[in-house]
């Protein structure tokens, strides 16, 4: 455990954050650490012996909100025990379910201290010491969900946590597309895109502390638009996604970049143009179009139709040719006929994925599609769903069996279970176990793929590592 720099670590206050939901609110977690550390705040694994918990919590699945006050229970029961021990708790809740449902978690957990949206946790140092300050320790409950005129990201201090092999860097925020089933909106805000400098800096600084790849993120990540600083004055269109990709690429010792979520409507010519023509950027794409009906996707708000879906895949594949892709599928959205769902079968059968993420609709409440009439039954949405899984099911395993015998780079980022395992990705961002008799982590390796499992593939090296950490134990010993 380390504390703020000078700090005494045995002296530091411990913090535990539990994360729900997206790659967005893995990010937040840690920037929020980050944002604590100043106040002597060190990561913990155990909530039982935290002096501050924060739920990250995300709004998109069902009974999210419920899953939190449960937990929030708990913890209260925490809190009595370690105030019974002389010590004490602060009880935070954060991210979208905080936004959306503040003054409820207030109304139903009292015991809370802090709630805090997604756009003002850069506030967190002073909502820490007005909890602290309260006269009360039983009603201390301070919150703030505005949406601030300043970016979070301006008054983000430093990373102090190693960043990893891979690392996640957030250049977009919040949506303008107002989908009918979708809280972001109300709970992100507006599409806010980061400006490229701030970007390309906290790129440089990933790197410069050994991540090897990069995942750009945001709601709609290739929304994203800026300028150069030399650009600034010369009336050149702003950069898109695909351009910022191209200039990240060139950065030294940076070898992957992905990004999510994507939406189709801002897949532009020059981001797949990208696909095909830089290297660096992994032949692995989540684009979700949530249905094959044009009329369920027009009840949708989305803005696209199954028709530009597979056009924006044509062009796609044409540029990368192995391309994998991964979506997302709502099934028995409001008024969804038979007619409709099977469409989403057929536009599944037609493209193909490599994996894809399927759920039931659930009202989300505030949003219109929550008040529309001929809601689907559950028993029906369940069968709908049962059958999309073992469609995308069978895909994703015939992908993965088309991978035995093929050698492919793997970034060894993890040790593996068991003594001389370890673990990486593909390009295609399958998981891949292999044995090794030295330390290849933050390695690029040459892997045969030799079997097919599940939810992974196993490997044998087949060449040196190329890397800064990839050498081997003897070199290590005699060095």
């Amino acid at each position: 455990m380390t504390g703020k720099a000078g700090c005494d670590p045995t002296l530091a206050k411990r913090l535990f954050i539990k994360t729900y939901g997206c790659q967005m609110n893995v990010y937040d977690s840690a920037r929020m650490a980050d944002v604590l550390a100043p106040l002597g705040y060190a990561p913990t694994d155990a909530p039982e012996s935290a002096d501050m918990v924060v739920l990250n919590t995300c709004h998109i699945r069902e009974k999210a909100s419920e899953k939190v006050f449960s937990e929030l229970g708990r913890l209260k029961n925490l809190r009595r025990d370690r105030r019974d021990a002389g010590a004490d708790m602060i009880i935070a809740v954060a991210g979208c379910v905080a936004q959306a449902e503040g003054a409820e978690i207030q109304r139903r957990a009292p015991h809370v201290d802090i709630v805090v949206g997604p756009q003002a946790y850069h506030r967190l140092p002073e909502l820490v010491a007005r909890a602290e300050r309260a006269a009360d320790p039983d009603r201390r409950g301070v919150m703030n969900t505005d949406f601030p005129v300043e970016s979070k990201f301006d008054f983000l201090p430093e990373s102090v946590t190693p960043p990893g092999v891979s690392a996640f860097l957030s250049v977009q925020e919040g949506c303008d597309k107002f989908c009918t089933f979708c809280v972001v909106p109300y709970t992100r805000g507006a599409e806010f895109s980061r400006p490229f400098a701030a970007i390309e800096a906290e790129a440089r600084r990933l790197v410069e502390r050994g991540t090897r790849e990069i995942t750009l993120l945001g709601q709609n990540v290739n929304a994203w638009h800026g300028v150069t600083p030399n650009d600034e004055n010369s009336g050149e269109e702003p950069w898109g996604l695909g351009r910022l990709i191209r200039h990240l690429a060139r950065i030294d010792g940076l070898e992957r970049i992905r990004y999510t979520t994507s939406h189709p409507r801002d897949m532009d010519d020059a981001l797949i143009e990208a696909h095909g023509a830089e290297p660096k950027l992994m032949p692995f794409l989540h684009l979700p179009v949530q249905s094959g009906s044009d009329r369920v996707l027009a009840a949708m708000n989305r803005q696209h139709t199954a028709a530009d879906y597979r056009a924006i895949i044509a062009k796609l594949r044409n540029a990368r040719p192995d391309l994998a892709l991964s979506s997302d599928f709502i099934v028995g959205f409001p008024g969804e006929s038979e007619t409709d769902f099977q469409a989403t079968l057929d536009l599944i059968e037609q493209v193909v994925f490599a994996q894809a993420y399927s759920f039931k609709y659930s009202a989300r409440p505030g949003t219109p599609a929550a008040a529309m009439p001929d809601q689907v039954p559950e028993p029906v949405k369940a069968e709908r769903l049962a059958r999309v899984q073992a469609l995308i099911a069978r895909q994703q395993v015939a992908f993965n069996n088309a991978m035995r015998g093929r050698e492919v780079d793997v970034l060894v980022d993890r040790r593996g279970r068991y003594p001389g395992q370890f673990g990486g990705r593909s390009p295609w961002l399958q998981a891949v176990h292999l044995a090794a008799d030295f330390d290849p982590t933050n390695s690029i390796l040459r892997v045969e793929i030799v079997d097919v499992h599940p939810n992974s593939l196993a490997g044998r090296i087949v060449d040196s590592p190329r890397g800064r950490s990839g050498v081997r134990a003897a070199e290590r010993l005699s060095a």
